[in-house]
């Protein structure tokens, strides 16, 4: 079962693409967060999705908000999706312990070894205030995550 709206966002710390730790608790009181798990990088659907969050990056990126794309793709692999992709926004990587945010979350597809489409908004005090998990076939709307920042 996922992670539910009103309650306090599980903390973790991941490293991204550049192999820097990035912690979430670090952004309580700061930012909002907006985390989007994918399944895998380089994929059509997940490629589709984080570039509508990149044309969208002052929505996502800006004072108040702060968004991570999290996989459980190696740090490398992540580097180089986001280099093509021309990704601002930090790509998270849950590859080791595999999936342990993922699990925390509870978007992990054990079939897939992968995270299924799951976002959670938490706000600046640290609770999750939106969420949305799909399968890893159905893509989401960012509309949706812009209307849940809006209402914040």
């Amino acid at each position: 079962m996922s992670v539910q709206v009103g309650q306090e966002a599980p903390d973790f710390e991941l490293q991204n693409q550049f192999g820097t730790p990035v912690r979430l608790s670090s952004f309580r009181g700061e930012k909002n967060v907006v985390l989007v798990f994918f399944p895998k990088a380089f994929t059509a659907t997940c490629t589709g999705e984080l570039c509508a969050i990149r044309d969208e990056s002052s929505v996502f990126e800006n004072d108040d908000t702060v968004v991570f794309g999290i996989s459980c793709d190696t740090t490398a692999t992540l580097k180089v999706f986001a280099e093509q992709e021309h990704y601002e926004f930090a790509l998270l990587s849950d590859f080791w312990p595999h999936g342990a945010v993922s699990q925390a979350y509870g978007v992990f597809f054990d079939k897939g070894g992968f995270p299924l489409r799951g976002t959670f908004i938490i706000d600046k005090s640290g609770v999750v205030r939106w969420s949305v998990v799909n399968s890893p076939a159905d893509a989401r709307r960012t509309s949706d995550y812009r209307e849940a920042l809006a209402a914040l």
